[in-house]
């Protein structure tokens, strides 16, 4: 672990990536873990693609600030609370890591296909974003860090829905995210039990699709659906019987050139996992 000292600046910033589009998002002040308070400002983008930006900088022995993205609403790992502040298990993860090893970056919340091709396009070094590792994504490039969190794949239906499980599901549209382990999950089932698959770009809008009737049932992560129905009373219900298997998300990288980071990263998850920090920030999340 390095022992330089924690400097930790956050700005928030409304920005937009070439690669892909977004939304506008606005950003407020935050305040920082090593006790400095920083100030926040808000600034529209020149094109129309704008995501939420929120800049780290922790005192190391080099000015290379590392870019990394991730999702804009992935509650609890990533999300903008009342106050608008980028939160979650995997901002604050990335935050106790770079205070743990000094190193210094930029996180930028511009949304789960906007995250995969800015780092494919070398926009950003690195995404953090609850992806899940496996053998397929690393044999089309990605490089992963070692796990820092398990979870599984769901399916949940609106709370007065009469759907029980798969069976029910023949002749109806079920809704998953882009390019997710949800999405693999459900497209591995829909021949067998006849269902047609309506892809979305974010977890909030495919809830409501569910919840408005639009589709009979979504795919997503456990964890994140559960978060979601606990903390917004959102009308939806986890089937039972409906999971697979659990896989590990991790920290990745598409450029091995940037090895640097993933080491990083997987030294500084080990130190927070000893010190107990890792479990101060699961706890807070998720209780």
């Amino acid at each position: 672990m390095k022992k330089s000292a924690l400097v930790m600046a956050v700005t928030m910033a409304v920005l937009g990536l070439s690669a892909c589009g977004g939304s506008d998002a606005s950003t407020p002040a935050a305040t920082t873990a090593a006790g400095t308070t920083a100030a926040a400002t808000t600034a529209a983008a020149a094109d129309t693609t704008a995501a939420a930006e929120e800049t780290t900088a922790a005192a190391g022995d080099s000015d290379k600030v590392w870019q990394i993205v991730t999702d804009t609403a992935f509650k609890p790992f990533e999300y903008t609370d009342d106050s608008g502040k980028l939160v979650g298990i995997d901002v604050d993860i990335l935050a106790a890591i770079a205070d743990d090893q000094g190193f210094k970056y930029e996180i930028k919340s511009i949304g789960w296909d906007a995250s995969i091709a800015a780092c494919q396009a070398g926009q950003a070094d690195g995404m953090i974003a609850g992806a899940s590792i496996t053998d397929e994504r690393k044999s089309s490039g990605w490089i992963f860090s070692d796990g820092y969190y398990d979870a599984n794949q769901s399916m949940a239906v609106a709370e007065n829905s009469d759907i029980t499980g798969f069976d029910d599901l023949k002749g109806k549209s079920v809704a998953v995210k882009t390019a997710s382990m949800s999405a693999d999950y459900a497209e591995s089932l829909k021949d067998q039990y006849g269902f047609d698959i309506t892809y979305f770009e974010d977890s909030p809008t495919m809830y409501q699709a569910v919840v408005g009737g639009q589709v009979a049932a979504c795919f997503d992560d456990t964890p994140i659906m559960a978060s979601n129905i606990k903390d917004t009373g959102l009308g939806m219900k986890i089937l039972d019987g409906t999971g697979n298997d659990p896989a590990e998300y991790g920290f990745a990288i598409f450029d091995s050139s940037k090895q640097e980071l993933i080491d990083m990263f997987n030294a500084g998850l080990k130190d927070i996992k000893a010190n107990g920090k890792y479990d101060e920030i699961i706890a807070n999340y998720l209780g």
